[in-house]
C-alpha cells in the first residue's frame, strides 16, 4: 500500500527530518569530515569506498552510523551516494539552530546526494522532537518536499504517524 503525504501541514511538521546541507544548519556543510570504523576499503578504479564495524560519519550536527557505510563518488570524486546498512542504520541532524535533533533509523539508508532524496527501508522510523513517523519504507524528496510512506507487501507493518500539538502560542 502507498501512501502518499503530499498534505501541506504534514509537510510542515515533516519537512525538518532527513535534511540537506542546504536544509541543515549552515555551518554543517563547512565541517570537517569525521569518520571512524573497525576497516576501510577504498577503490580509486570504482570511486567507492566501504566502510566496517561499528562506522560513525559526522559532520556538523549531522551523523550517520551503522555497521557497514559505502560512499560512492562520481568522475569528479564527489560523494554523489551513501548507503548506510546496520541494526539499525541511524540519521541524526539537527535542521535548524532553535530545532530538536532530527533521528531516524532503518536497517537500510540510501542517500541519494544530487537528487536531495533519502530512502529508509525496513523498519524505517523518523523522530523529531516528540513526533514519530514509521512505516517499511519511507522517501523523502528535500527539494520537492513531498514524503510518500509504504506498508509492507504483507500488509503487516502499516504506516503510522503521531504528530504532536502544537503549544499555546506557536505557529
Amino acid at each position: 500500500m502507498r501512501l502518499n503525504l503530499n498534505i501541506p501541514a504534514v509537510i510542515c511538521s515533516l519537512a525538518f527530518w532527513l535534511t540537506s546541507p542546504a536544509m541543515a544548519l549552515p555551518e554543517d556543510s563547512s565541517q570537517p569530515i569525521h569518520i571512524g570504523a573497525d576497516s576501510a576499503s577504498m577503490n580509486d578504479r570504482t570511486g567507492v569506498t566501504t566502510y566496517r564495524g561499528d562506522v560513525e560519519i559526522v559532520q556538523g550536527t549531522m551523523k550517520i552510523r551503522g555497521d557497514q557505510v559505502e560512499l560512492f563518488r562520481d568522475a569528479n570524486g564527489e560523494v554523489n551516494r551513501i548507503v548506510s546498512v546496520g541494526r539499525p542504520a541511524e540519521f541524526e541532524q539537527q535542521p535548524k539552530r532553535d530545532d530538536p535533533l532530527t533521528h531516524a533509523y532503518g536497517q537500510r539508508m540510501e542517500y541519494l546526494v544530487n537528487q536531495k532524496q533519502v530512502t529508509i527501508t525496513k523498519e524505517a522510523r523518523v523522530e523529531q522532537g516528540k513526533d514519530v513517523f514509521t512505516g517499511e519504507r519511507i522517501v523523502y524528496k528535500m527539494d520537492q518536499a513531498i514524503v510518500d510512506a509504504f506498508s509492507s507487501e504483507s500488509g503487516d507493518q502499516r504506516v503510522q504517524m503521531v504528530i504532536q500539538p502544537k503549544q499555546g502560542g506557536e505557529e
